[in-house]
């Protein structure tokens, strides 16, 4: 019934795959979306919102609650920018870093685990298919 329904298919496979993203971070006591977050801004640190939003794809209000539940987990914190005492910046505490390498070796496990099983051509063509669609759809433009 739903064979040619993009909407239907994709939110099919969006659900999977959060099955198996939220199973993978699970042991880290985080979200899939908090460690994303928190990713963005070891790999950044300083990031101010706006750009964090804009990074992740996020609505700004968003940010802000994934940023107000990991600063309360002590994982991050804000502070002024160094250029401008006005704006926030983000920074990840002394345990948001410790959770790097396994961040980034979660992030590896689930790259490989879905590459390992989709074949490594598909996998990156589907990565790039959607990434290019997502340009097409923006409606920002």
């Amino acid at each position: 019934m739903f064979d040619r329904c993009i909407y239907f298919n994709l939110n099919a496979l969006t659900r999977d795959l959060n099955r198996i993203w939220d199973e993978e971070f699970r042991a880290l006591g985080l979200s899939p979306a908090h460690a994303y977050l928190l990713r963005a801004v070891l790999a950044n640190p300083g990031i101010n919102q706006k750009a964090l939003a804009d990074e992740l794809s996020l609505a700004p209000s968003t940010v802000t609650r994934f940023v107000d539940a990991l600063a309360a987990r002590q994982l991050l914190e804000r502070r002024p920018a160094a250029d401008n005492a006005r704006e926030i910046a983000l920074h990840p505490t002394r345990t948001g870093k410790r959770l790097q390498a396994a961040l980034e070796e979660s992030g590896q496990a689930l790259y490989n685990r879905l590459r390992r099983k989709l074949g490594a051509r598909r996998f990156d063509a589907f990565v790039r298919e959607l990434r290019d669609i997502r340009e097409q759809l923006d409606p920002s433009d």
